[in-house]
């Protein structure tokens, strides 16, 4: 069947198709669920063709290996919340860059002396005859590197995101030991390049790749950790693609490629929303300036669900704010039903999301399209701040610090400079909130002192609640 081959590579032409236009359809809320089951009919037809490779060996242990990762992520995939969503990318981008190292460390172990038999078929041994090329060896090694620091980072940010792990761990000299790691895992990495494939300093290698992701994630604060997985996300999209090089995988070659070009992008625009580098969030971080900034003048002024719904009732123009506290709380239908109310009295009603709400990209936006909040009551960061001047109350539920106007007027706070939404310069302003803390950067929010600011205490979910009784008490 000399045809095989030609088969397989035209369904990964294909699968390759299936991955763009499903990204592409991703761009907008009102095509993204078509485009994830494309991109998955594409993951599903290149995991299929694979299969067909002439020579291809252990199709039994592939198969259970893919029944037992497709039962795994099926039922993680029906228990996860979206709040824990984050922890999961994190957790899942991981294990595809360990997946990558994993195979950069049997190409290598095969350099190094076994047999190693292609995914075309070809078979080859380091020892014999047919010795590797400088190039494969090096974009299996290169490969493999980054494909273990983005395992090591992404676990550390799991842990960090479900709680296991402070939001810093830092140490003396931690800099100039993570530089070493670093440094001699390059000075390694170079040595098997230049063909010394020893199993042992293949093995030095690995672990030092592996210390170096987990010391260079460890004392990035927990605010910045979406901006981490989405680099990592990057990372693990590189490393696929410069192994499907040494494996001569068209398909990897193209997921891996697309993977990293959105992701280097997504991290670009994260960074940006935050107004910080790249380089900042990697070696600064805002938990250790989270206790700069002048003090903040005034007291938080409490107000009954009452008064605030009458208030949103006779008001003209209203901005709900979501964040990360609506998503604990599982509010966002409660806040749809509030909107409902509120639009039935004729109150011109939208939802105001910024870049970085929640703990990733499209969080908010994902939490009001399960609600049923219709798309075209939903506006980004740049479309709604023009309208706070005019908006008669400004609703803010478990957002924190992507409503802080010290990121505005205090050039000593660590959020300084990044943008953020104009909640505070609505004519009102009720802020749910379940006590009196800071926001997962830790720092203290001066729109919940100011004159114009009410704070609604309470849950979520229980507080748009009492707000929907009181709506319902009115028009009774």
């Amino acid at each position: 069947m000399a045809w095989l081959p030609t088969l397989v590579k035209a369904c990964y032409f294909l699968a390759a198709l299936l991955f763009i236009l499903g990204l592409k359809r991703m761009s907008s809320p009102r095509t993204a669920r078509g485009g994830i089951a494309w991109a998955g009919a594409g993951m599903l037809l290149a995991t299929l063709a694979t299969f067909a490779l002439p020579g291809l060996q252990h199709r039994g242990p592939m198969l259970a290996a893919l029944a037992l990762g497709t039962a795994v992520a099926w039922w993680s995939g029906r228990r996860v919340a979206m709040t824990a969503m984050p922890q999961m990318v994190a957790l899942y981008n991981g294990l595809g860059g360990g997946a990558a190292a994993a195979i950069g460390a049997v190409e290598l172990a095969g350099f190094a002396g076994a047999t190693v038999t292609l995914l075309d078929g070809s078979a080859f041994t380091a020892s014999g005859v047919e010795a590797p090329g400088t190039v494969p060896l090096a974009l299996a090694v290169l490969g493999a590197l980054i494909g273990a620091v983005s395992f090591a980072g992404s676990l550390v940010a799991f842990a960090k995101l479900q709680g296991w792990l402070d939001r810093r761990l830092v140490f003396p000299g931690q800099r100039a030991a993570n530089l070493l790691v670093l440094l001699a895992a390059l000075a390694l990495g170079a040595v098997l390049i230049g063909g010394q494939l020893a199993l042992p300093s293949i093995t030095a290698f690995f672990a030092l790749a592996l210390a170096f992701g987990l010391l260079m994630t460890l004392p990035i604060g927990g605010a910045d950790m979406p901006v981490v997985i989405s680099l990592y996300n990057a990372c693990t999209g590189l490393a696929v693609a410069l192994e499907g090089f040494v494996l001569q995988n068209e398909a990897m070659i193209i997921a891996g490629t697309v993977v990293g070009a959105a992701g280097s992008l997504l991290t670009q625009l994260m960074a940006k929303a935050m107004n910080r580098s790249l380089a900042n969030v990697l070696f600064g971080g805002f938990a250790a300036a989270a206790g700069g900034g002048r003090a903040i003048a005034g007291s938080q002024k409490p107000i009954e669900a009452a008064d605030a719904a009458a208030m949103m009732a006779y008001a003209e123009r209203v901005a709900i704010v979501p964040g990360y506290g609506m998503a604990v709380a599982q509010a966002q239908h409660k806040v749809w039903e509030l909107a409902r109310l509120l639009r039935e009295r004729g109150v011109k009603v939208r939802f105001a999301i910024h870049p970085v709400a929640g703990r990733m990209p499209g969080h908010m936006n994902v939490l009001l399209a399960e609600a049923g909040v219709p798309y075209d009551l939903i506006a980004d960061m740049d479309d709604i701040n023009p309208e706070f001047p005019v908006t008669d109350v400004a609703l803010v539920i478990g957002a924190n610090d992507v409503v802080n106007p010290l990121a505005k007027t205090d050039p000593a706070s660590p959020i300084y400079g990044m943008p953020i939404l104009d909640v505070a310069a609505a004519k009102q302003v009720i802020v749910i909130k379940r006590g009196r803390g800071t926001g997962f950067a830790g720092i203290e929010n001066a729109l919940f002192y100011a004159d114009n600011a009410r704070l609604l205490y309470g849950d979520g979910q229980a507080a748009a609640a009492e707000l929907v009784a009181a709506l319902k008490s009115l028009d009774g």
